[in-house]
């Protein structure tokens, strides 16, 4: 027991040392048995020369002898006094004390308080400020950086069609109306809704992106309005805020507006309506100011005659309606966009490859039903697979020949059909055997025929066996 005790006061003793705050501690009689350094310090005393000192004669106006006569066993927490003149050293006017009487049994056998000093605190909220005021600076300049990042002028495309949408896109910025974009798959709906919201007023504000084609129709309502605590079961403790409440104060992308649900879309109807959510499981209804911008890839007026889609809802998504257009409506673009695509793997790969020109006339005439998100992936794979500083007929993808050829066939142009096998050919075969430095052997092994076909296909294109000997290339 002696042993647990002699614990016990070492403890207490190495807290009084090393504690920041003002502890103090008083027996029966109000003589100070035990005092903090923290406490010494401000009345610029020692602990040896305070210890055993009655409370008043040390604490002028101590309220700890008090807690003693009256036998009180009520006590004060975190209780604002005003501090003595004698002991401000640091400019201290206020501290929060915490005090009360200690018994043994019924009998009041001494009392205890604790002191708060501001100072201590006030670093706290010095240092908390600082980084509050670097947090807003960082918050400052993502905002900053995203505006530039999401901007129209950044948009790749100069044709009329995409004069005109980005004209469209600066006007639905100037106002809070909502925004209905309509497009094909991969065309750049979502590209706009980032530049429209970013260059809004609301662009220091969330920007809130829902995709509704990947969520499971029984988790749409508790994904956009949120869940209470408990409001069903798997619900996390403490509950969830719902999309609408994220966005609060900023825009909220609907994408693939097509595929909510139509017992959605009453609840979302009435959102829009009232501007306020009802939290699944919760009396309380939150009001929200959000802006909506919905896209689609499908036609919602024959979807809304088909009632696949609430007439209502429509309407009140399609104040402002902006079309964007397919790469096979804005063909002049391509090359602008290839390059833009080139650019960035050569910036990320440290290379200087360019495109041929007959590339960019085949992937000028393809369809690109992929849109932008096809043709970026058909870059990508042709910088890939290239061999040397130019990406030739050799390194386009078999579905983009394909596709070419398909389209001048369906067009009934023969010469030109034909024109473009050969040229195809023609640049394979010289590009294998410049890639193989001209050894033919080498070059018919990899092709997969016998040397006599080579020979045959390089006399058909004028790549003769002569005509390359006389330029010094061997076999």
């Amino acid at each position: 027991m002696s042993s647990e005790l002699e614990l016990k006061g070492r403890c207490l003793e190495r807290l009084m040392e090393i504690s920041a705050d003002g502890f103090v501690l008083v027996d029966a009689d109000s003589r100070i048995i035990e005092i903090s350094q923290a406490y010494c310090d401000k009345l610029g005393r020692t602990r040896a020369e305070t210890i055993g000192k009655y409370a008043m004669d040390v604490l002028l106006d101590s309220q700890l002898p008090g807690y003693i006569a009256s036998g009180t066993k009520l006590f004060e927490k975190d209780a604002i006094h005003r501090l003595r003149k004698e002991i401000r050293p640091y400019d201290d006017e206020y501290c929060f004390v915490s005090r009360g009487a200690v018994f043994a049994g019924d009998q009041v056998v001494g009392a205890v308080s604790q002191v708060q000093f501001v100072e201590k605190t006030a670093k706290l909220s010095k240092s908390m400020k600082a980084l509050n005021d670097q947090l807003e600076f960082y918050k400052d300049e993502l905002h900053r950086l995203s505006a530039e990042y999401y901007s129209l002028n950044r948009i790749i495309g100069d044709s009329p069609e995409m004069r005109k949408v980005k004209e469209a896109a600066m006007k639905a910025s100037e106002v809070d109306f909502n925004v209905l974009l309509s497009g094909k798959t991969g065309s750049g709906k979502e590209v706009f809704a980032n530049a429209i919201h970013y260059a809004s007023s609301r662009r220091t504000k969330p920007m809130i992106k829902i995709n509704c084609s990947a969520i499971p129709g029984e988790l749409f309502e508790s994904e956009l309005f949120g869940y209470a605590e408990g409001s069903f079961t798997g619900a996390k403790k403490g509950g969830k805020k719902g999309k609408f409440e994220l966005a609060n104060g900023g825009t909220i992308f609907l994408d693939e507006i097509a595929d909510m649900p139509l017992a959605m879309q009453v609840k979302m109807l009435r959102v829009l309506q009232e501007r306020q959510v009802d939290v699944i499981g919760s009396d309380k209804s939150i009001p929200v100011d959000v802006r909506v911008i919905a896209a689609t890839n499908k036609n919602l007026e024959e979807l809304v005659k088909e009632n696949k889609f609430r007439e209502d809802l429509f309407y009140r998504l399609n104040v402002i309606n902006i079309h964007i257009p397919s790469l096979k409506e804005r063909k002049e673009d391509i090359p602008v966009l290839m390059d833009s695509f080139l650019d960035e793997l050569n910036d990320k790969y440290d290379k200087e490859i360019t495109f041929s020109d007959e590339v960019i006339k085949l992937c000028v005439n393809y369809s690109w039903p992929g849109n932008i998100r096809e043709l970026r992936n058909a870059v990508e794979r042709m910088y890939t697979f290239v061999e040397g500083d130019e990406i030739r007929l050799q390194h386009v993808p078999a579905f983009l020949l394909q596709g070419s050829v398909d389209k001048l066939s369906n067009e009934g142009e023969r010469t030109t059909l034909e024109d473009l096998l050969n040229e195809v050919e023609r640049n394979y075969l010289s590009g294998i055997l410049r890639e193989n430095d001209y050894n033919f052997r080498k070059t018919a092994e990899i092709l997969g025929m016998h040397r006599n076909t080579l020979y045959r296909k390089l006399e058909k294109h004028h790549l003769t066996r002569g005509n390359m000997l006389n330029e010094g290339i061997t076999d």
